[in-house]
């Protein structure tokens, strides 16, 4: 414990080092959060990329839940253990498929296929990016979810059954209800996992540093910007912009690490309520 609390401090200590000679000029945190990225003409605000990171992270969270949900369903109720064990199967190989072959089945598969529907851009935007990470994250909620799913049907399947409940009553009425904190944690780990990501953004996004207002416009994300930057090899305070952008992602996964122990407790709270009824 010790070890991982002396390793996390020196992460931020090292990208708060990094990172001040840009917090510590004459704009400080104004020029850091401005809207503008021209590196040439001594802009360097990183708003675009976290507006980026976030419309991403989002979108891809709300197209992932559902299906994620539904999977989880279908193996802990509603299917039998062979189809079930086959769907459970499937999941747990999506999560050795290496990020770059979603991206790179995307840029040839989905990339043209929204570009010819809606007939604007090149399609590298937030809509397909969004559209590839949701899969990328959904093996990490099904995952989740599934283990707390399963942990409470031990819980309360006797009290369910002579009650005399269907396995989708079951499902839907008791276990469900259960998993809140199940549910809470899949959520903010896809999240996370969406945050952290970066050859998705890289390769389908457009890399555009501005702030997006529909879903067909390009994006740039946090990691993106990271990997485009430290690839010219600069010295220059542009360089220095990739640890005030690495300096907002440790702060952001440190915040949904307190927000996951916070809300994943009360609705844990709210999981034993529904034990002690059966």
């Amino acid at each position: 414990m010790l070890f991982c609390a002396l390793c996390v401090t020196a992460v931020f200590g090292f990208l708060v080092y990094f990172s001040w000679p840009l917090l510590s000029n004459v704009r400080g945190l104004a020029g850091i959060f401005s809207s503008v990225w021209k590196p040439f003409m001594g802009e360097f605000g990183i708003l675009p990329m976290l507006a980026g990171t976030f419309s991403l992270a989002f979108l891809a969270l709300v197209l992932a839940c559902p299906l994620a949900i539904g999977i989880t369903c279908f193996i802990e109720g509603l299917a039998p253990a062979r189809p079930a064990n086959a769907v459970r199967s499937l999941v747990y190989f999506m999560t050795s498929i290496p990020t770059v072959i979603y991206g790179f089945v995307s840029v040839f598969v989905l990339v043209p296929l929204i570009r010819d529907t809606f007939n604007q851009g090149a399609g590298f935007c937030l809509m397909t990016s969004a559209i590839t990470l949701s899969l990328l994250i959904v093996p990490t909620m099904v995952i989740s979810l599934e283990t707390e799913m399963r942990q409470r049907a031990e819980e309360v399947r006797l009290g369910a059954r002579s009650l005399g409940l269907t396995p989708a009553q079951e499902l839907l009425w008791v276990l469900l209800p259960c998993s809140g904190r199940g549910l809470v944690v899949a959520m903010v780990l896809g999240f996370g996992r969406a945050v952290g990501d970066t050859l998705v953004a890289l390769m389908v996004a457009g890399n555009a540093p501005v702030i997006p207002h529909t879903l067909l416009d390009s994006i740039r994300t946090l990691t993106a910007h990271i990997a485009l930057v430290v690839a010219t090899d600069s010295q220059d305070q542009a360089y220095y912009s990739i640890f005030a952008a690495g300096l907002l992602l440790f702060l952001i996964m440190a915040l949904l690490t307190l927000l996951v122990r916070t809300i994943g407790g009360r609705f844990g709270q709210g999981g034993k309520r529904h034990e002690r009824a059966f």
